[in-house]
């Protein structure tokens, strides 16, 4: 009996330390595997038989322990060690390492699961996934690029594929405007070729059809005819406005030419000057029997404005009206004054871009300091297609500045362009911020645009993930946008979840259930892009534990080598 019992024994220990070599052997066959998580197999004795209880100690007795015989060992558990491993950087943009806890969710054919390894790809669709080809799943974005936490999914990654264009909102301008300067005095004066009415008995007013209007020439030529197309085209101090065309109707008015004519030269009625003549296109009387255009400018030399004989042409090249420096009102042309001129490009919200002039003129001087008069235009305006409209002004205010020369207040910063029937948002509003300009002594007076808020179109062409799961998108266009969040998966048991090969893990009986969130929330740990985590087998142990695993398994064949020639002795006493 008691032999036998010693053959069972030493079969046991046979079988836990063959365990113990499978494990060892695993171990060390996936030293190389990313994010594996090395196991131990853990002993246990057997039950065991009783020989004696033993007894309690009395007064004259110190009593007995019990007698007991055990059957061997048995494998308790086989347990993972949840240790990170060495993080190791690859350089691959879609290989990510997990600096903590947690494990990536995934979820493809069976369902969703739950690993350590970050070995990523992007598939033909742009999804992230597995090199199993499962779907990495983590949070979207919505429209305006911000993270959607709690709604589970796939990532997608469309390089090459999405574009994005912002519209400005935001300029920033920077410079320093001569406090030293002249002030602005006197405007550029324009006189157009006469012009008289149908007959020339006549002269033309504001109501007059534009179709009625005749050179006063010889023949007293027809001006314009039905569906002519005017363009109109000017220089302001010396910068090209812009050409704008203007299409005569059968109810065009030679007022409604002055208006246009107006606008499309970037005439900011709102800037007036004491003691200079008022700025805008008007109709000047001539004879009885014929009148002019007089183009009057904003004050400042650099809003003085030139019409060349290609500036005023139709469709077929002939120019029914010209422009000569002239007087108007007891003023002559002679602009003065300090004033400075720039431009800078703006977007719409399709990534348009927009050109936009912008003036600045001294107006006054006190002893608290000097006063600016700002003008911004715009030819891209679409207010300046028939009919008439505001025209090229998008804006305009004044910049005051303190006798230190810094800036005190400002007003009319809000630009507003008119982009209508283009199918981008209208109008386009964008604030002007002066806040870097000051008004000091100077031989010259600057100002430029530093930088705005909006873009042209681009498209993704790299991304970035960040330690907290972000996915960043690097368009051409030098813009970043959000394209998504990799989750992460915490349980209060780790222990507990089933191993389904292929570093894949699903929740089990004693795991908990996953708790998914964002790396660095609640215990998730961070996301190392770029990099993959290492298995965590270390060889030495594992070489110790294969020695001892041996060992072991040697002796229990001894012991049971042993039982085995006792047996045979004893039968060799009954011959």
């Amino acid at each position: 009996m008691s032999l036998t019992s010693t053959l069972f024994t030493g079969l046991s220990g046979l079988g836990v330390n063959q365990t113990r070599l499978n494990v060892v052997g695993n171990n060390i066959a996936n030293v190389n595997t990313v994010a594996f998580k090395a196991s131990r197999a853990l002993f246990t004795p057997q039950f065991y038989v009783t020989d004696a209880d033993g007894s309690p100690p009395g007064a004259n007795f110190g009593g007995t322990n019990p007698s007991q015989r055990g059957l061997g060992a048995s494998v308790a558990a086989i347990e993972k060690d949840w240790t990170s491993g060495t993080i190791e950087p690859t350089g691959r943009g879609t290989d990510m390492a997990i600096d903590g806890s947690g494990f990536f969710v995934v979820d493809g054919p069976g369902g969703r699961k739950y690993t350590r390894d970050g070995s990523f790809n992007l598939s033909s669709a742009n999804d992230l996934v597995s090199k199993n080809g499962d779907f990495v799943q983590g949070f979207g974005v919505d429209a305006k690029y911000q993270v959607i936490p709690g709604q589970l999914g796939r990532i997608n990654i469309p390089m090459g594929a999405q574009t994005v264009a912002e519209a400005t909102t935001k300029a920033q301008m920077v410079g320093n405007l001569d406090a030293s300067g002249d002030l602005a005095n006197g405007a550029k004066i324009l006189l157009s070729s006469a012009m008289t009415s149908a007959g020339g008995t006549t002269a033309p007013d504001a109501t007059t059809l534009l179709t009625d209007l005749e050179q006063n020439d010889a023949g007293n030529t027809a001006m314009f005819a039905l569906n002519d197309v005017v363009t109109v085209n000017g220089t302001k101090g010396g910068r090209e406005v812009g050409a704008q065309k203007f299409t005569v109707t059968a109810t065009s008015t030679l007022g409604d030419l002055a208006d246009f004519m107006q606008g499309a030269l970037g005439i900011d009625m709102g800037l007036s000057v004491t003691g200079a003549p008022t700025a805008g296109v008007t109709i000047e009387a001539d004879t009885a029997t014929t009148v002019r255009l007089g183009v009057t400018s904003n004050v400042g030399v650099e809003n003085a404005l030139d019409i060349t004989s290609a500036g005023f042409q139709k469709q077929d090249g002939t120019g029914p009206l010209t422009f000569m420096e002239g007087s108007a009102g007891g003023f002559d042309s002679n602009p003065t004054g300090e004033s400075v001129a720039t431009s800078f490009v703006a977007y719409d919200s399709l990534g348009t871009p927009i050109t936009i002039g912008f003036t600045a003129t001294l107006t006054d001087k006190t002893n608290e300091g000097t006063t600016w008069s700002f003008t911004a235009i715009s030819t891209d305006d679409k207010n300046l297609n028939n009919p008439v409209g505001a025209g090229a002004v998008v804006g305009s205010g004044t910049l005051t500045f303190d006798n230190f020369g810094k800036l005190k207040s400002t007003t009319g910063t809000e630009l507003s362009v008119d982009r209508d029937l283009t199918g981008s948002g209208t109008p386009l509003n964008l604030n002007l911020d002066f806040s870097g300009m000051t008004s000091l002594t100077s031989r010259t007076s600057q100002a430029v645009m530093t930088q705005q808020n909006g873009s042209p179109i681009g498209t993704l062409d790299s991304f970035s993930i960040g330690e907290d799961g972000t996915i960043t998108g690097l368009f051409t266009n030098g813009r970043t946008r959000t394209l998504g969040q990799v989750a992460l998966a915490t349980f209060n048991n780790p222990q507990g979840l089933m191993d389904r090969g292929n570093n894949y893990f699903v929740e089990g009986s004693n795991s908990g259930v996953a708790t998914i969130s964002s790396p660095l929330a609640l215990s998730a740990g961070a996301v190392r892009a770029g990099a993959l985590e290492l298995s965590n087998v270390d060889l030495s142990e594992q070489f110790i534990n294969m020695i001892i695993s041996t060992t072991g398994f040697s002796a229990a064949s001894r012991v049971i080598s042993s039982a085995d020639r006792l047996m045979q002795e004893l039968l060799n006493t009954s011959r």
